[in-house]
């Protein structure tokens, strides 16, 4: 099985994706909330690229999410923290969503086979959702503002990680997979420590926001994978042998 990993949205080719299944990161923060609103029985999250897309979009028992530069967009009910998804008031509700990197991240994978989001928070059920899907697979960090983020890179790698326990198949990957697994490797019980120290993770200390980023750098809190079905929206990933997996540990 082929793991590639590309460091940000903008390098991400068509060829990449085609066939594959394509785990989409933006740790910091729009695929830690979408995983959280999902195992809190949101009934599905809309991404959308531009802000004038999300106030269009009219569906029956929603509501507006999202942020540009970590700030909540004016006139939406939520921003993009994923503590604004836990409450029941988000139960059965379509959560339509846009944010700076991950929802253009997630609609650039639109060509792919299977779409998921991956965070820290699920890195066990993606890749066990991946293995049973059994396609190559490409990593696709959302990053900061069109550059890597150190963040999406960790998760990448710890991805890789757990790939590597739950099966005795060679995996083959490109030179970034390699770096960021050896990283991983070298530093597993410090990744929330790195996290803190990423631009992302100190621009939004800044703004107040250092509860995010904790709670952001959990691993494995959810057994939650959500997937990207038609109409850009996601929902738990259906397992192949029946089923839906979105439940918090």
């Amino acid at each position: 099985m082929r793991v590639d990993v590309v460091g940000n949205v903008n390098e991400v080719r068509t060829i990449d994706i085609e066939g594959r299944s394509v785990v989409v990161i933006d740790v910091l923060r729009t695929t830690s909330t979408i995983v959280t609103a999902l195992a809190h029985h949101a009934a599905g999250v809309i991404a959308t690229e531009t802000v004038p897309q999300a106030k269009q979009m009219w569906v029956g028992n929603s509501i507006r999410g999202g942020e540009r530069f970590d700030k909540k967009i004016t006139g939406f009910d939520a921003g993009n923290s994923p503590y604004e998804y836990m409450s029941g008031d988000i139960a059965e509700k379509v959560i339509i969503l846009t944010t700076t990197d991950g929802t253009r991240a997630l609609i650039k994978a639109s060509r792919a086979r299977h779409i998921l989001a991956g965070a820290l928070l699920n890195v066990r059920a993606v890749a066990s959702a991946l293995l049973e899907l059994q396609r190559d697979i490409l990593l696709l960090c959302a990053g900061e503002q069109d550059e890597f983020a150190l963040e999406d890179g960790l998760c990448a790698g710890c991805i890789i990680e757990e790939l590597y326990r739950q099966t005795r198949s060679p995996l083959q990957l490109n030179d970034l997979g390699i770096i960021l697994h050896q990283a991983v490797s070298q530093s597993h019980d410090r990744i929330m420590d790195l996290i803190r120290t990423s631009s992302s993770a100190r621009r939004l200390d800044k703004l107040g926001m250092t509860h995010d980023v904790t709670y952001c750098s959990q691993l494995n809190l959810l057994d939650c994978v959500p997937e990207m079905r038609e109409g850009n929206e996601l929902k738990p990933y259906r397992k192949l042998r029946g089923g839906n997996m979105c439940k918090r540990l």
